[in-house]
């Protein structure tokens, strides 16, 4: 999640858009959320007719939703169950915030420690979590070493839960050592698209582009085509997105997450060297090597978010093997070469031309 989590302002915009059917009905609900904008755009015609709800109503759900999410897992809320817990204090977990713990949890064990949720003092330390410190010392970077990693918690959240319903952060510890501190910016934005997207399964819709950050996206477009989505070049200074392109993906037709990862948006220069926001937890160093940006496919868009950070950690090589070699994933991976921009994509990675 990003620096701030507010919810001001919902719109909805309607789009009579030709389609598959006369009867298809696409709307639009933007607002604010997690920090930054969301988009989600849908079709009102489902699998078995016009969806009953209507737009208010799926707008409230949507908002309340994300409201949950913040609440639960947002670093950048004060007052979020994250935050109480990193600074120490006993809570009461919901759904929301024991899913994700145990998500992470399989994550770090399917990644080998390269995906890990428990190493937010190394991001608070290098200045990329929820503090803005930086260039740490050799001894403060192996505290924060020795703080971090969910080898240090045991893996059952559901087994530290107290008679009052609460779980308190030494409870989980495994390991001595200073109490856990968690950082979920590397899935939370995946998992809110697939909250969303699975909230619109349930009232019956097909068709649908879920965009908070990252995105989720089944079915098929206003004009009856499998959505398209521009990868952006990764150079520094491109903030804007969609404002310089690089590629752009065109998807299966089929439910995916899709999420592109990168080192040109969130870094800081001192003293002449780049410092990317992509630390490697097994070290605690931020890493240095030739991918500038992993986009990657999977069946959610947790899972998308997840390895879409594996790959700008483990770099260009180990991120092509493991795209070729793991079944449910497509990528686009954008590297430097002697000063030239190339661009790798696996053999299911669909490329639409660019106009």
């Amino acid at each position: 999640m990003n620096k701030t989590s507010s919810f001001l302002l919902t719109v909805l915009a309607y789009l009579m858009l030709v389609s598959c059917s006369p009867r298809d009905r696409y709307v639009v609900i933007a607002g604010f959320a997690q920090g930054g904008t969301y988009s989600v755009k849908f079709n009102l015609k489902g699998e078995d007719g016009m969806v009953e709800k209507n737009v208010e109503e799926i707008r409230d759900s949507i908002d309340a939703i994300l409201s949950r999410i913040d609440n639960s897992i947002s670093g950048y809320n004060r007052k979020s169950l994250l935050s109480r817990f990193n600074s120490g204090q006993e809570v009461v977990p919901d759904r929301i915030f024991i899913d994700v713990f145990k998500k992470g949890y399989d994550l770090y064990n399917e990644t080998g420690g390269v995906v890990d949720v428990a190493s937010a003092p190394l991001f608070d330390i290098w200045g990329f979590g929820f503090t803005r410190d930086s260039l740490p010392d050799a001894s403060s970077l192996d505290l924060a070493l020795a703080a971090s990693g969910m080898d240090r918690m045991k893996h059952d959240i559901g087994s530290v839960i107290g008679n009052e319903g609460t779980i308190s952060p030494s409870s989980l510890l495994l390991k001595d050592g200073p109490l856990p501190k968690l950082n979920y910016n590397a899935i939370a934005q995946g998992y809110s698209c697939d909250l969303v997207a699975s909230y619109l399964y349930s009232i019956g819709v097909k068709d649908m582009l879920v965009d908070i950050g990252e995105i989720f996206c089944d079915g098929m477009n206003p004009s009856g085509q499998p959505w398209t989505l521009g990868i952006d070049r990764p150079v520094d200074g491109n903030d804007e997105r969609g404002a310089d392109l690089q590629a752009i993906f065109k998807s299966p037709g089929g439910p995916c997450g899709i999420v592109t990862s990168g080192n040109y948006r969130k870094y800081y220069v001192k003293d002449g060297r780049k410092y990317s926001h992509s630390i490697d937890p097994r070290t605690g160093y931020p890493v240095s090597h030739s991918l500038l940006s992993a986009t990657i496919v999977a069946q959610d868009a947790l899972t998308a978010d997840a390895y879409a950070t594996y790959c700008m950690v483990v770099g260009l090589h180990e991120a092509q093997l493991f795209i070729e070699e793991t079944p449910g994933f497509e990528g686009c991976l954008i590297y430097d070469e002697d000063g030239q921009m190339k661009t790798w994509t696996s053999s299911g990675f669909i490329l639409s031309p660019m106009d």
